[in-house]
């Protein structure tokens, strides 16, 4: 799909989560064995006899996982984007190619395979390979706090550790409902319990207005809508074709009523009335030297979703500096600021940041209440001064 292109969340819906239909990108892609989605380039010509070979002699869906898995790893593919290594990303190109949720049960690993459907599964794989591009923009999908979401060139695809602290609803900064998910590893039978993210005991009333800053693809936006029934959210971003894919994902979860859309470079379009109780932000955040070292996977996502100055937090000091202005007196903002995280320390010496904890991996993410930002505001006024003074 082409950045012009915006799809509907009718054709979204019917395209991917129709067990009768959803085949994804592979329905109508024609496999040739002699030549192939990569042609006749010659560094591609033992991945086309290995190709026909696995054609030839594989049967079982576990047969192509564990074959998807090697090539994966025989030609270096860089799997960081929405899935987190290369059996999860071997497995979620068969299992979608065969219409499959991504975690099927272990029971239908040893099903025979057709020769279509070892056609698309061969024909997805190949095409990973050799165009690098991200399996999520190949099948216009991915999954974020156990939600599936449409998503293209426009977005970045979902990765955030922050589906973590959403899923056990900020705990223990809010009150959780039925609905917050404990992560810790249940012990001797007894119930799991919520794991020790790092926040603040507080155990507030849940909160009743919410704000995703730079919200993208609306993943995060969404996933807070789902846990925090009762909240309003406001999805902010200032792309706006980035807010179209958005109005996707918000019409397909039926969320319309719950989630607003709103166009804004951070607050500017926001009415400062302290009015959050909760600001979650995952703004762009990587500096210069890795954005020019990047893999090729990473250059078909957004860059400006992702460069953000030379240390990589020119809109994280401006969101520290504005935020009390949107926040609740007892509000908390969280946000992300990845491999920044040691320029975030750099630049403020003087504050001891609480960065949180993961039971499933991430760093660079920190959370602060409204009476630290106002403690620091001082500081964070000095570098939006300096930003501003640079450019």
């Amino acid at each position: 799909m082409s950045e012009d292109q915006v799809m509907s969340a009718e054709e979204f819906q019917n395209q991917y989560f129709n067990d009768d239909e959803s085949q994804g990108i592979n329905d109508d892609m024609e496999y040739d064995l002699e030549t192939g989605l990569v042609g006749e380039h010659d560094e591609f010509a033992t991945l086309r006899a290995e190709l026909e070979e696995a054609r030839e002699q594989l049967v079982t869906i576990r047969d192509f996982i564990r074959f998807s898995v090697t090539q994966l790893r025989n030609y270096d593919v860089v799997v960081a984007q929405g899935t987190t290594d290369e059996f999860a990303e071997a497995s979620a190109i068969v299992l979608h190619s065969l219409s499959l949720d991504w975690s099927a049960n272990d029971q239908i690993l040893d099903c025979r395979l057709t020769t279509s459907e070892k056609q698309l599964v061969l024909s997805l794989l190949e095409e990973r390979i050799a165009e690098r591009k991200p399996l999520s923009y190949l099948i216009n999908l991915s999954y974020f706090c156990d939600l599936p979401f449409y998503v293209d060139e426009r977005v970045l695809i979902p990765r955030s550790p922050i589906a973590e602290l959403i899923r056990q609803q900020f705990h223990p900064y809010f009150d959780v409902t039925e609905l917050a998910k404990p992560l810790g590893v249940s012990v001797n039978n007894q119930a799991a319990t919520f794991y020790d993210h790092g926040l603040d005991i507080k155990q507030l009333s849940q909160p009743e207005r919410i704000l995703d800053l730079c919200t993208g693809s609306g993943c995060i936006a969404i996933a807070l809508a789902t846990r925090f029934v009762d909240a309003l959210v406001d999805a902010v971003d200032i792309d706006k074709s980035a807010l179209e894919v958005a109005m996707v994902n918000v019409d397909h979860h039926d969320l319309g009523h719950q989630v607003n859309v709103i166009e804004s470079d951070l607050f500017a379009k926001i009415p400062a009335e302290h009015q959050y109780e909760l600001i979650v932000t995952n703004p762009p955040y990587v500096d210069a030297a890795i954005m020019a070292d990047l893999p090729p996977e990473f250059l078909y996502e957004p860059e400006h979703a992702l460069a953000a100055g030379q240390d990589g937090l020119d809109l994280v000091h401006r969101i520290l500096f504005e935020a009390p202005d949107y926040l609740s007196p007892e509000g908390l903002l969280v946000c992300e600021v990845g491999d920044s995280e040691w320029a975030l320390k750099q630049a403020y010496p003087e504050i001891q940041f609480d960065w949180l904890r993961f039971a499933h991996g991430g760093h660079g993410i920190f959370a602060m209440t409204y009476d630290e930002l106002m403690s620091y505001r001082q500081l964070f006024a000095a570098y939006v001064k300096l930003l501003d003074s640079n450019q």
